[in-house]
């Protein structure tokens, strides 16, 4: 991990609990072209959008709090530092600094509109031309050739969007050893929901460990609570709609949108994985290397734009699950990354029982000590959470 990685890491927890809760923030415009998505859930929830809880954004309007959140976290990650590279420095431990003025904040308001006027006029709006396309990482483009580049080892991104199709990857055959991988269809389909209790460590939580809950039941629907020493924080996908309220979140209770609530239906479907082939109609298939290991990757397109990978080790188990949400300033990835399968005592099927959520803002882990196979779960457990007062609230 690199030096620059190591800083926008350990300021995560500011982007997550300080930023959003500042006087003022960024505000978010969709440049032209954009596919922001939907402002509402399915329900017909009204989503508040970035400018109602920020003050002071120009350029970034008009997308909902979650996605801000992304952009966010893109911007930390194609420069390689944390929040505080553009904010001002003691923004981390002062929420309203946030809001200040700094010089790099109106450069980097220059560098997206030349980013979106470029995307404007040679991709009609397609967020093609993204900050890491210059900066790569680093807060100083990159502008020079590199040797290093030109004749030293490749790198190989495994999360890249763009791989070649593999026709000798039968995609039919991935899902099929997949199901056999743990247990079968015919035990599989005798899980019908779990609850686990574990251990949760994230960048909200100093890395220390606290407990959590996760309450799973076929074929979609997810609850985790973790209990995080300034009160719960609840994420809850009913099978449609996804929230979370916490103490820790910019708002009472923040309603995930596009990418971010499918990706809470793609982790929901994986708890019962017969579902999972048909969350898409359309899946390609191709090979790549993930932690020094050989492994297939398939890849589901929805309406166009390549949206979600999932990679499988050669023993056919899921080992990593991938969804870009589509943002004004680029396809921000997400992705949990699945390990230490298990096999549930009676009925012979193996569930993972450690979870790791990456995004480009926040990173948590998930470990289970206990799970209980086909349990009587109360529906009000995937029932929309009750708003909850925040940590600057109290």
């Amino acid at each position: 991990m690199s030096v620059g990685a190591r800083r926008m890491f350990a300021c995560a927890t500011s982007v997550t609990v300080v930023c959003l809760l500042a006087a003022g923030g960024l505000r978010a415009a969709s440049p032209q072209g954009a596919q922001a998505g939907p402002a509402t859930q399915n329900a017909g929830e009204r989503v508040p959008m970035v400018e109602e809880t920020f003050k002071t954004v120009q350029l970034l309007r008009g997308i909902p709090v979650d996605t801000f959140f992304e952009v966010m976290g893109t911007f930390a990650s194609s420069m390689g530092n944390d929040c505080t590279f553009c904010h001002a420095a003691n923004s981390a431990l002062n929420k309203a600094a946030f809001a200040e003025q700094t010089p790099r904040i109106q450069r980097a308001r220059q560098m997206i509109t030349m980013m979106n006027a470029l995307n404007k006029q040679y991709f009609n709006g397609a967020p093609r031309v993204t900050c890491f396309t210059c900066h790569g990482g680093s807060n100083v483009p990159k502008a020079d050739p590199s040797f290093m580049s030109q004749y030293g080892e490749p790198t190989l991104d495994p999360d890249a969007r763009d791989f070649p199709t593999d026709p000798s990857v039968n995609v039919n055959q991935v899902w099929d050893k997949y199901i056999q991988a743990l247990g079968g269809a015919e035990k599989l389909a005798k899980l019908t929901s779990y609850a686990a209790k574990g251990t949760y460590s994230g960048f909200d939580t100093d890395r220390s460990t606290v407990p959590i809950e996760l309450y799973a039941k076929a074929p979609n629907q997810e609850t985790v609570v973790v209990h995080l020493t300034i009160g719960a924080s609840t994420r809850v996908f009913d099978g449609r709609n996804a929230w979370v309220a916490g103490p820790e979140q910019p708002l009472p209770l923040l309603t995930l949108t596009t990418g971010n609530v499918d990706r809470a239906r793609l982790s929901a479907l994986a708890n019962f994985p017969l579902g999972l082939r048909q969350a898409y109609p359309q899946w390609r298939g191709g090979r790549t290397i993930l932690n020094d290991k050989d492994v297939i990757v398939l890849q589901a397109t929805a309406n166009g734009d390549r949206v979600a990978q999932l990679f499988f080790d050669n023993n056919g188990l899921l080992v990593r699950l991938l969804r870009f949400t589509i943002t004004p300033v680029a396809f921000v990835p997400t992705q949990i990354d699945y390990a230490d399968y298990r096999e549930l005592p009676g009925l012979g099927v193996k569930i993972p029982f450690e979870r790791t959520l990456t995004q480009t803002y926040m990173q948590m882990t998930l470990q289970f000590t206990d799970v209980q196979p086909n349990v009587a779960i109360d529906a009000a457990k995937f029932a929309k959470p009750a708003p909850v007062k925040l940590q600057s609230e109290k």
